[in-house]
């Protein structure tokens, strides 16, 4: 009693291919007996066969837009990881000259104490002269 899914697609499948095959069997016969019927079964089988032809360009265009897409994702992927590569760069950069300023600055500071010191040094000169 219980039937899964498959089951019922496989029997539509299956019923589908015997409908295709007495059909075909039938247009045979047709053709054989009147040249006018084959005349017809050839139209549909030009139509079917132009239903397939637009079926093969829908896969087809769709396959174009998979690989657009693949590549669009594949190229702003590389550009993420480049502009991350420039923030890490750019951040040791930064640090490079964050040290150089604070070293300088040191180097500023010890020669602002050495012109303190000279100048007091000469005050005192100045003031021992007078």
């Amino acid at each position: 009693m219980n039937h899964s899914a498959l089951e019922f697609d496989s029997c539509d499948t299956h019923e589908e291919r015997k409908l295709y095959v007495i059909d075909s069997l039938n247009d045979l016969n047709k053709v054989i007996l009147s040249p006018a019927e084959s005349q017809r079964v050839n139209s549909q089988e030009k139509k079917f066969i132009g239903g397939a032809v637009n079926i093969g360009n829908g896969i087809r265009n769709r396959s174009l837009f998979f690989v657009g897409l693949i590549i669009t994702l594949i190229v702003s992927l590389t550009l993420v990881f480049f502009v991350i590569f420039l923030l890490i760069q750019t951040g040791s950069k930064m640090d490079e000259v964050s040290k150089r300023l604070t070293a300088e600055g040191k180097d500023i500071d010890e020669l602002k104490k050495i012109n303190s010191m000279i100048l007091n040094r000469l005050n005192q000169l100045d003031a021992i002269e007078n």
